[in-house]
């Protein structure tokens, strides 16, 4: 058997988070291995579809810290308002950039359009060797190094040898068959929602910068602003309902769709392809094994309202460079226990809080207890007349709560 290739990071999977950890890591004197199962052009790839993604400010940031927010920026929307409202009751909030003293509190832009330009920067970097298609499985740790065996092709299946590497980093998705090779549990509860995602033209709107987040008793719609005058719609609903709903004809699609969201912004014209996918929240009992690390939604899934995934996951990134980076000014090892043990401990704090936020929106707006749909309109009428609260929940949406990386206050590692 040939010897292993060697190299200092593995980085398997080159999705969104994988693909932003290889452009951060691309500044250290590291040999960095990424290892994607489907290309990029492909049009099974699962990172990059017609999904679109919220980035959070600090999230831009961070992004431009790894040189790919100048390709995405070009296609990206801003966000300048959030209103929240719950279908059929009174009360509403509003938080602006204006009143925050920013000038966008985020950003959207397709799922597709970020890959390409992250993946872009990946291919004009020295020091980071790419194997697309292939799949990383049967890992293997020893006192200084992980060796895993790699397979070529889409669907693996042909062995190509081994990788051996000081760290891997497991960013190949909620389903990852090596995150639980390496010993590392997770835990998966349903939602009891799908979620039914596309875009729709709004008559007389154009280049809106409001994003909505409408709560019904059914599941949250969600409505961003999106390129070409349209509004990327997230729509939740149990099942059978969502099941039904992608199978409807566009105008029985736009009529539930204008049911489900009032006419407060205008009347829903024309719709493009919709998708569906089922909501759950995952997460992983451990943020690592010896020799490796969980990041993204390897480590985990969190239902979209707040639009909190991928943002999580670069914090997850920026985390993840700013400890290897201080783990070679120190001439620690960068695979080490130690250094693992400091990532996690950063990451917990910033993790726990948004599962919790996220998942405690969608817990409080599905309770239908005589008087709850009052108090909440209540309480969103009192959260808009109190600066500091909405202050603060601004501070959360754009990923600036609590201790924040060197790269997410723009600064090198």
């Amino acid at each position: 058997m040939s010897a292993a290739a060697e190299f200092d990071v593995i980085i398997s999977g080159g999705g969104l988070v994988g693909a932003s950890l290889a452009c951060a890591l691309a500044s250290l004197p590291l040999r960095v291995a990424l290892v994607e199962a489907v290309p990029l052009s492909s049009a099974t790839q699962p990172s990059f579809d017609d999904r679109a993604i919220a980035l959070s400010r600090t999230s831009r940031v961070i992004l431009g810290g790894i040189g790919a927010w100048e390709a995405v920026a070009a296609v990206a929307t801003s966000i300048r308002r959030i209103h929240v409202s719950e279908r059929g009751r009174f009360g509403s909030a509003v938080i602006s950039a204006e009143e925050q003293g920013v000038d966008a509190l985020g950003h959207v832009v397709a799922s597709r359009d970020l890959g390409a330009a992250l993946w872009g920067r990946v291919g004009a970097l020295p020091g980071i060797e790419v194997f697309c298609p292939g799949t990383l499985h049967s890992p293997v740790v020893g006192q200084a190094a992980i060796t895993v065996e790699l397979d070529a092709g889409q669907g693996g299946g042909q062995s190509a040898g081994q990788l051996r590497g000081r760290l891997l980093v497991v960013a190949d998705g909620a389903r990852s068959g090596l995150r639980q090779a390496l010993g590392i549990g997770a835990t998966e509860r349903s939602y009891g929602q799908t979620a039914v995602v596309g875009n729709v033209a709004i008559a007389g709107v154009s280049g809106s910068c409001t994003a909505y987040e409408r709560f019904s008793v059914e599941g949250p719609l969600a409505l961003l602003p999106f390129r070409d005058g349209r509004h990327v719609f997230v729509l939740a609903r149990p099942p059978a309902a969502a099941e039904a709903a992608l199978a409807m004809d566009e105008a029985a699609f736009l009529r539930l769709l204008q049911e489900s969201f009032g006419r407060r912004i205008g009347e829903f014209v024309q719709l493009g392809r919709r998708a569906a996918y089922p909501l759950s929240l995952l997460q992983a009992r451990e943020l690592g094994a010896p020799r490796a690390v969980v990041i993204g939604n390897a480590a985990q899934g969190l239902h979209p309202v707040a639009g909190q995934g991928y943002n999580l996951g670069l914090r997850d990134v920026a985390t993840l460079a700013e400890v290897v980076a201080e783990a070679l000014r120190t001439g620690a090892d960068p695979g080490g226990a130690a250094t693992l043990a400091r990532h996690a401990q950063l990451r917990r704090r910033d993790r726990r809080n948004v599962i919790a936020f996220t998942d405690g929106l969608i817990r409080l707006f599905g309770l239908a207890a005589p008087g709850m749909g009052a108090a909440r309109g209540a309480g969103l009428l009192l959260f808009d007349m109190l600066p500091g609260a909405k202050r603060a929940l601004a501070r959360h949406t754009m990923g600036m709560a609590g201790p924040m990386t060197r790269l997410a206050r723009g600064l090198p590692l």
